[in-house]
């Protein structure tokens, strides 16, 4: 079935530990950690593609109000749970669409057969298929981090503390656990993400630390980014 949601409101900040680690008891007021992630943090791991001119990043650092880029991702170094997404910008919107694969569909996605994607229902399998084909889609870089996520059910609020932010360019294979990384951010640095669909309690905003950055680099961007200063 079509997995597509809603667009969202999204807002980054870079921010310390020791902010994160003040702010949280206060945002325990009134956000509860998501029941979802077992131990309250799990890993995330992205494989970001992008075409031959590199668009998902050109678009993004110069500021094109409609753009979209295209990951699969997993969690914990599982195949359990491996998606294709399709994560879309709309001016101060976004919206994610994306499509499950099994461990099989992701390797003919790795060896460059894209077609079945034709054939899935999800609109997010069908524009890769495409874009794979036409603009020659080919896996860019790995974003790893850790997450610590939480939830305000009023107002569908979910908010993020993203550590530990790595990449990798040197090896595409997402389930290789020694994987070369290279740090994005200082180890003391980490992005929270606050997304929202009707409104953003203002609490928020009185708790929010002083020394928050509020920010728009995407971590994809700053991988990238990485990867260039690297080689």
């Amino acid at each position: 079935m079509e997995n597509r949601k809603a667009f969202r409101h999204e807002l980054k900040y870079l921010m310390n530990r020791r902010a994160m680690d003040c702010f949280l008891p206060r945002l325990s007021e009134f956000a509860s950690p998501d029941p979802h992630a077992e131990g309250g943090i799990y890993h995330v791991r992205s494989l970001y593609f992008d075409d031959l001119s590199k668009s998902a990043f050109r678009d993004k650092e110069n500021g094109v109000d409609s753009r979209h880029k295209y990951r699969i991702r997993i969690y914990n170094l599982s195949d359990c749970v491996i998606t294709l997404e399709k994560k879309i910008k709309e001016g101060s919107y976004i919206r994610k669409e994306s499509a499950p694969l099994t461990r099989a569909e992701y390797d003919m996605i790795m060896s460059g057969r894209t077609d079945f994607l034709l054939k899935r229902s999800e609109s997010a399998a069908n524009d890769f298929a495409v874009e794979a084909r036409t603009a020659l889609l080919k896996p860019s870089v790995i974003v790893d981090y850790e997450r610590q996520p939480f939830i305000f059910e009023p107002g569908n609020v979910r908010i993020t503390f993203d550590m530990n932010i790595r990449s990798a360019f040197d090896d595409y294979d997402i389930f290789k656990k020694e994987t070369p990384s290279y740090e994005v951010l200082g180890p003391d640095q980490l992005i929270m993400e606050v997304k929202y669909t009707q409104f953003l309690p203002d609490i928020f905003h009185a708790i929010l630390p002083a020394d928050a950055a509020n920010t728009s680099a995407s971590k994809y961007t700053m991988t990238v980014m990485k990867k260039g200063s690297i080689r």
